[in-house]
């Protein structure tokens, strides 16, 4: 089973975030911490869905960790814009 650092978990939710930013087009409204910020919180939403889906992302390695994150922070980034969207 890998376990994770918290530094390999800045990078990877920065690297998520800074991903999900540029899909979603936000990047240029947020900056490093934030994108850091929402990959790890996308990690967390993530992988609380496919646990409620009953995927085992507790050993899933480096590259689902990242694309778990990756998808969790979409996902937020989503739920955020459509609640901060100007009518």
């Amino acid at each position: 089973m890998l376990t994770l650092g918290w530094i390999s978990w800045i990078v990877i939710g920065g690297l998520a975030g800074w991903i999900a930013s540029k899909i979603k087009g936000t990047d240029a409204q947020q900056g490093l911490f934030l994108n850091i910020v929402v990959g790890i919180i996308g990690g967390l939403l993530g992988g609380w869905l496919l646990g409620v889906f009953g995927v085992d992302v507790a050993g899933g390695g480096l590259i689902f960790s990242f694309i778990t994150c990756l998808i969790g922070a979409v996902i937020l980034l989503t739920i955020v814009q459509f609640f901060t969207r100007k009518k």
